[in-house]
């Protein structure tokens, strides 16, 4: 249960407060502050709670300038003080919001949707980095919120647009030079919104997308675009391509730099070689069970190889949105997270798994995969 400070202590604490100097009260707060941060792994929800309690009528009577300091510090709180929290959300100053509605987990959607269509540019922007941002928030801060708002949420790969917000994006996109590129080579953008988008930019907007694309994401908008899609994926590389690329990411792997910065590089580059080399070697898998994979029109097995190599989710969106063929569709994309976030809890026993289906021949098929998905999800 939470812990409740007795009414004669929390009067004598708010007596206390308002009788004392400001230098003293500042230094009451960098003291319970302190002893947050030095207890975070120690202290449990009822000495929070009252620690809480304390926080909130001490920040009644401190200027903006202590209490961005206290909205830093208690962003990296796992387990944060609510109320105050809460409080420094809503609080009109955006250098004492904003570290807490960028990152804070402890702020409620319905604060965020609260705050969002209350305060002004310099919150929306904080809300519109945060990760994730979901389609009834953004929604909300694209309608109310500025140039910069617009352009911070199509950069930001964890916000999710409705049919709306995409309707928003492409409106700004016309006079929007950045966000008409962003969202064109956004991994999750619907094929129906690039076929929308195109049309309503002028040639020298849609020039210059193209030209500014990689190889790999031309080909993909190209092909979007086009009247008859091409059925034929690229071709794959061949077995002299994969040597000199296998000894490239070995090297890169050797000294720690073969992860998900580099990986993602060489997938929206278009270096197939270099990827499927990549994630032979992390996931310890054959290259021609990876190639298999990659061809794969199911993308199960591509979801469960990129877990295996301790790839994170927009390392495997990158991978999954520019192996060639069509776009992902919206659904696509949630089923292939959906089973990301199923693997997240049990990494180890998925390469296992993925190592012994490897082992057995490169034999993979959706069956298969649909059957030891059930199987390490309910474990």
């Amino acid at each position: 249960m939470n812990a409740i400070l007795p009414a004669d202590i929390v009067a004598e604490l708010e007596s206390t407060i308002a009788g004392c100097a400001y230098e003293r009260r500042v230094r009451m707060l960098r003291r319970t502050t302190d002893l947050l941060v030095a207890g975070r792994d120690r202290l449990q929800e009822p000495e929070i709670s009252a620690l809480d309690q304390v926080l909130l009528r001490i920040a009644e009577r401190i200027e903006p300038k202590a209490l961005a300091q206290l909205s830093i510090a208690l962003v990296d709180l796992s387990l944060a003080p609510r109320e105050t929290s809460r409080r420094l959300a809503f609080h009109e100053d955006p250098m004492v919001a904003g570290p807490l509605l960028l990152k804070s987990r402890t702020i409620s959607a319905n604060d965020l949707e609260t705050i969002a269509t209350s305060r002004g540019e310099q919150h929306l922007l904080a809300i519109s980095g945060r990760n994730p941002v979901d389609p009834a928030l953004t929604d909300i801060l694209l309608k109310r919120g500025g140039k910069n708002v617009g352009r911070a949420l199509v950069n930001n790969p964890g916000a999710a647009f409705s049919a709306a917000g995409y309707a928003m994006l492409i409106a700004r996109a016309e006079h929007d030079g950045e966000i008409a590129r962003a969202l064109a080579f956004r991994p999750d953008t619907p094929d129906k919104i690039v076929r929308g988008l195109f049309p309503r930019l002028t040639p020298d907007a849609r020039a210059s997308i193209l030209d500014a694309a990689a190889p790999a994401l031309r080909h993909r908008i190209e092909t979007v675009l086009s009247p008859t899609p091409a059925a034929a994926r690229p071709k794959l590389p061949s077995s002299i391509d994969y040597a000199e690329a296998r000894l490239s990411v070995v090297a890169l792997n050797r000294v720690g730099k073969l992860n998900d910065s580099t990986v993602n590089r060489f997938a929206i580059r278009g270096e197939a070689a270099n990827l499927i080399a990549s994630l032979s070697v992390l996931s310890g898998t054959p290259i021609d069970v990876i190639e298999k994979i990659i061809a794969d029109e199911d993308c199960e097995a591509l979801v469960m190889a990129c877990r295996a190599s301790r790839l994170n989710w927009q390392t495997t969106l990158a991978i999954l949105c520019n192996r060639g063929g069509p776009r992902l569709s919206y659904e696509q994309r949630e089923r292939a997270q959906k089973l990301f976030d199923e693997l997240y809890l049990s990494t180890s026993q998925w390469a296992v798994r993925w190592g012994e289906m490897a082992a057995s021949g490169g034999a993979v098929t959706a069956d298969n995969n649909n059957k030891r998905g059930k199987s390490g999800g309910s474990r």
